[in-house]
């Protein structure tokens, strides 16, 4: 008998000292993830990245949970007597276990029995910031996160209060549509502030915590209503509320406004510029130790809110209805193209993750299907039913754009529009990675090369081809003759051009082009000098900069500063600035780029859109018009425009520059010269440096000398005196690199 009870002694010894030792393992982190004590002290929940404009509005948020945390004083009693009285009775007489809890659960387990809502609101906040997402599926299993949950619970009920447990409860839970934590719920249902939620609105939320998509009051009103009276029944029962009160409030309807948080970031202001900024922030992040989801940074833009809304509007008015379908004879053609397409869709990356094969993989795309496409009407989308396979030529045929707008003196970005509508075709047609042809719109950074070398714009330049060794002849006009440099750039000619590139040389041109920022690869061939090689939105107005500038170079940034989520400083971005010219060449560059939109290739702008005072600018078009392009500056502003198909072989004649991508350029300045709050219509005359004062005004371009010299070229040319000069790109078989061949 004694031997019998000394046994008995022994294995409760050993098993109080296993069940210390368990605990003690658990809480060393050594059977799974614990928290640190300096974690459980200063609790924080995945709060969202807020990116502002530049007028410190809120234009976007960067999450993985869509929360905004909130104070205890700013949450409704309500909700703090629903919560109680539904999900822990004695939250306020535990210290965090509830031992009544811990029998059930356990019994339930042994039972093969096990229901869910025991744990106390400590327990289940603890579970929260354990991040357990997956359920636990064996007995050990199960014992092991409850113990985990229950050490953590003490810890909170130990470093924390009451109300202080409460909040960041309610801080954490989720309510469905992308809505973590009580503010975002209260926005989401009720379009409310949650210290303004009514008992049965707090009922509500409190009664889908048992299960958002179940107790859904969009829905499932009727289950959802049913969940809630149960919630005001133990609000009634915990004395929170009369029986009266009860029973009146349990007959009143769902009363919702519902406003859904986007699953995406298609819509609201400037897709296209979040998803730049968001993709820069996670190379910052990862360089400097944050997490762009979860640290609530605040990310300060240059973007002007009303300038993006006009560039917005300029390009769907300007975009509008445009589309090159390509023939089924094309797309036999480039069926490199076309499988590549393919292989990048959503449908056949989701079946490849799942292990279907290939060729059943392919046969789906024969099949027809009911589908939502883009379309140009007042939702931007159709219901349709076609093959998968005709859906990605559709698509295809849509004409794409970049747009953008900056301040040249500050570099700040203040319009960026990607494409022509985020959600159908998020790939941006602005970023440093996005390139295409720029055709004519080179030419400037050459001239500019030229005339900094000392070359004057009133010089006569040859139009005949010419010659560079290892390359031969070259020149793509049949006209020949001569031409002033300043008439040969408003009017776009191209083996005067050609001409200037031969007298600064390619080499030289290409180290120049570099200076100017521009790092796409360049290929020192003749026809660089008219836009065969492939540089960004970017790139080009950076290297543009120096015109209005004064010879400046100016880096283009979107980014301004970074402030961690109390506010404290992270860093501030400052752009590259240097003197890449003197002022005198930026100014003469200016007066013939004032010829373009007077006379040249651009001469349409100012009288179709009406713009007020000067402007200067290049259009650009390249081989088979598969690309079009507009740069242009005011003494305040630079822009510029491309427009073309994502597939070069379909958008081919799209139009020249100044038909297909200027008029994007010509309705923003028309919008925002007709605001007359806007601080960038002040200056409307480029000033001429002091130093030029007195000097030879041959090198002006004016508006009388360059309409008399228009119409003595259009004599030449056999156009009538109101033609618009054309700009056509060069003929590759003049030149051993004519243009960049897509690899089909």
């Amino acid at each position: 008998m004694k031997k019998s009870i000394k046994i008995l002694w022994v294995l409760l010894f050993l098993s109080i000292l296993g069940f210390n030792v368990l605990i003690w393992s658990i809480n060393a982190g050594w059977l799974g993830y614990m928290p640190k004590m300096a974690d459980l002290e200063n609790p924080q929940s995945a709060t969202a990245s807020i990116l502002y404009a530049e007028n410190g509005t809120k234009i976007g948020t960067y999450f993985l949970e869509n929360r905004d945390p909130v104070k205890y004083s700013e949450i409704s009693k309500n909700i703090i007597d629903a919560l109680v009285a539904t999900e822990d009775e004695r939250f306020y007489k535990h210290s965090g276990i509830d031992a009544e809890a811990i029998g059930r659960a356990l019994y339930g387990v042994a039972t093969f029995n096990r229901k869910g809502g025991a744990s106390t609101i400590t327990q289940q906040l603890a579970k929260h910031l354990l991040e357990q997402e997956k359920r636990a599926k064996n007995t050990f299993a199960i014992i092991l996160q409850k113990l985990k949950e229950q050490i953590v619970a003490v810890k909170l009920e130990k470093n924390l209060t009451k109300q202080e447990i409460i909040t960041l409860y309610l801080n954490t839970v989720a309510w469905g549509y992308n809505s973590f934590g009580v503010k975002s719920a209260s926005k989401t249902y009720f379009n409310k502030k949650p210290a303004n939620l009514s008992v049965e609105e707090s009922a509500l939320l409190i009664g889908m915590l048992k299960g958002s998509s179940l107790y859904n009051p969009v829905k499932y009103p009727d289950r959802a209503k049913d969940r809630r009276n149960t919630v005001i029944d133990q609000m009634v029962k915990n004395f929170k509320l009369s029986a009266s009160e009860g029973q009146q409030l349990k007959q009143n309807p769902i009363v919702l406004d519902f406003s859904p948080m986007s699953d995406s970031h298609h819509s609201g202001v400037a897709p296209y510029f979040r998803q730049v900024v968001e993709q820069d922030m996670k190379v910052w992040c990862k360089k400097n130790g944050y997490n762009l989801y979860k640290d609530g940074l605040k990310i300060y833009t240059s973007l002007d809110t009303t300038m993006q809304q006009y560039a917005e509007e300029a390009v769907a008015k300007q975009m509008y209805g445009k589309t090159r379908f390509a023939t089924q004879a094309k797309w036999k053609v480039h069926p490199k193209t076309l499988n590549r397409a393919i292989k990048e869709s959503d449908r056949y990356k989701s079946m490849k993750m799942a292990e279907i094969g290939e060729d059943e993989i392919l046969k789906t795309f024969e099949i027809p299907t009911k589908m939502k496409v883009f379309a140009w009407n007042a939702t931007r989308e159709k219901d349709t039913t076609m093959t998968p396979i005709d859906s990605i030529k559709y698509m295809k045929g849509f004409v794409q754009t970049g747009f953008m707008v900056m301040d040249p003196a500050t570099g700040e970005v203040k319009a960026w529009v990607g494409g022509i509508n985020h959600k159908y075709f998020q790939f941006d047609h602005i970023n440093q990675n996005t390139k295409r042809q720029v055709g004519s719109t080179i030419k400037p950074l050459l001239y500019c090369l030229a005339v900094d070398n000392g070359y004057s714009p009133c010089q006569s330049i040859s139009r005949n081809p010419a010659f560079f060794p290892g390359h031969g002849y070259y020149g793509p006009d049949k006209a020949r003759g001569a031409i002033e440099m300043k008439r040969a750039l408003a009017f776009s000619i191209n083996n005067a051009t050609v001409n200037i590139l031969k007298l600064v040389g390619i080499n030289s041109f290409v180290d120049f082009l570099k200076k100017l920022g521009i790092t796409s690869n360049l290929n020192a061939f003749p026809s660089i000098c008219l836009g065969a090689d492939d540089i960004s939105i970017y790139e080009m107005l950076r290297a543009y900069t120096m015109f209005p500038n004064l010879g400046i170079n100016t880096q283009p940034i979107y980014i301004t500063r970074i402030e961690d989520r109390n506010g404290n400083l992270l860093e501030n971005f400052i752009p590259e600035r240097k003197e890449v010219i003197n002022e005198i060449t930026a100014f003469k560059m200016i007066r013939m780029m004032m010829g373009t939109v007077l006379i040249g290739t651009g001469k349409r702008l100012k009288p179709t859109w009406n713009i007020k005072g000067e402007c200067a600018g290049k259009t650009g078009t390249t081989n088979s018009e598969s690309d079009a392009w507009f740069i242009g500056y005011t003494p305040q502003l630079l822009a510029g425009v491309w427009v073309g198909c994502d597939d070069k072989f379909i958008g081919v004649g799209l139009g020249e520059g100044s038909r297909a991508a200027m008029p994007i350029w010509g309705e923003f300045f028309k919008r925002l010269q007709a605001d007359n709050k806007s601080p960038y219509n002040k200056k409307t005359v480029f000033e001429k440096p002091a130093i030029m004062e007195g000097m030879d005004e041959c090198d002006a371009v004016d508006e009388i000398s360059l309409q008399r010299a228009n119409a003595q070229l259009n004599v030449s040319r056999g156009l009538e005196s109101d033609d618009e000069p054309s700009e056509k790109g060069w003929d590759e078989s003049n030149s051993k690199k004519g243009t960049s061949q897509d690899d089909y």
